[in-house]
């Protein structure tokens, strides 16, 4: 299954309800990616611009956007990113094909 990379950023309101109840999100997370028929690979909270990361196999990017819209529609994120993974081993077969397709594109000219 493919690989995605989620970021994210609590809402203010998702912060407060973790200050006043602190609890785990792993568990929630996982059962989430299990029902769009994923799973989880890591889950992150870190410092900087974002608060979440999130590691995970889903079938495909349909169902790795769907779940990211099923998050914020919740009011839980204030941002979300997710990005398609690749390991180096998978992605020689990505540069490979790039090479057919080398020269096929004709750029804008001014």
């Amino acid at each position: 299954m493919p690989v995605f990379i989620t970021y994210a950023s609590y809402s203010s309101e998702a912060v407060q309800a973790m200050v006043a109840n602190p609890q785990d999100r792993t568990g929630p997370v996982s059962a989430l990616l299990e029902k769009a028929g994923g799973k989880l690979i890591s889950f992150y909270v870190t410092t900087g611009s974002n608060d979440v990361v999130v590691i995970s196999e889903v079938p495909d990017g349909t169902d790795a956007v769907a779940i990211g819209m099923a998050v914020a529609s919740t009011g839980a994120v204030s941002k979300i990113e997710t990005v398609r993974a690749w390991s180096a081993e998978e992605f020689v077969s990505v540069a490979a094909k790039a090479a057919t397709l080398t020269g096929a594109y004709t750029p804008p000219t001014g």
